[in-house]
């Protein structure tokens, strides 16, 4: 493999097809609508209203609106699909999700969200800027980063028995080098980068 893959694969197979139903339904897409919810069920003390309220904001500035945008801009002919698979073209997409994030954060700052929900939020904020910076020069894998640092924000959180969920993580690097969106590199970086960086912040802002 090259060291930056930035088009589609189109090798046949049951193996390609299954792993392109991984990179969907494991995608960051999904993930950061789920998130939350854990973190805030814990943080509001299981409270079931004040959980979807600030679940919903993190679920929408974080993940609903940056991937309309992204699949607008794929529809629109900006980039090639709503993964966007050339490097060079990631910065706009991924500057578009940091500004929805920051005023997401805003929302939830402003509106006293539980001290955990904002970690999260600084946390997801960190490995984003992270992410931009590094896809500058190379294609990091944006799937694995996200698995990798959500097993370990519910670690965190629940205890290490949500260590039962890093299979997970090796199959979301597994879908996407069989999808040809990245090496096995590109992964194996993303699926550390989520928990040392986003690990970190989150453990010292809760």
């Amino acid at each position: 493999m090259t060291a930056d893959v930035d088009t589609a694969a189109t090798a046949p197979g049951a193996g390609h097809r299954l792993a392109k139903i991984i990179t969907e339904v494991l995608s960051p897409a999904v993930i950061v609508v789920l998130l939350p919810f854990a973190v805030a069920w814990n943080a509001t003390g299981h409270a079931l209203l004040a959980t979807v309220v600030w679940a919903l904001v993190v679920a929408v500035f974080y993940s609903v609106l940056p991937m309309v945008f992204m699949v607008r801009g794929a529809r629109a002919g900006k980039w090639d699909g709503h993964w966007v698979r050339e490097r060079e073209r990631r910065f706009v997409p991924l500057l578009m999700c940091l500004v929805s994030a920051l005023v997401g954060l805003a929302i939830l700052l402003l509106g006293h969200s539980p001290q955990d929900v904002i970690a999260l939020a600084f946390s997801m904020i960190t490995v984003l800027l992270a992410c931009m910076l590094i896809t500058r020069w190379w294609k990091v894998s944006i799937h694995a980063t996200v698995a990798g640092g959500s097993v370990a924000t519910v670690t965190l959180i629940y205890g290490w028995v949500m260590l039962v969920l890093v299979p997970l993580v090796a199959l979301v690097a597994w879908s996407r080098v069989v999808v040809r969106d990245h090496t096995v590199g590109q992964v194996v970086v993303g699926a550390l980068l989520g928990p040392v960086v986003g690990g970190v912040v989150f453990v010292l802002l809760r």
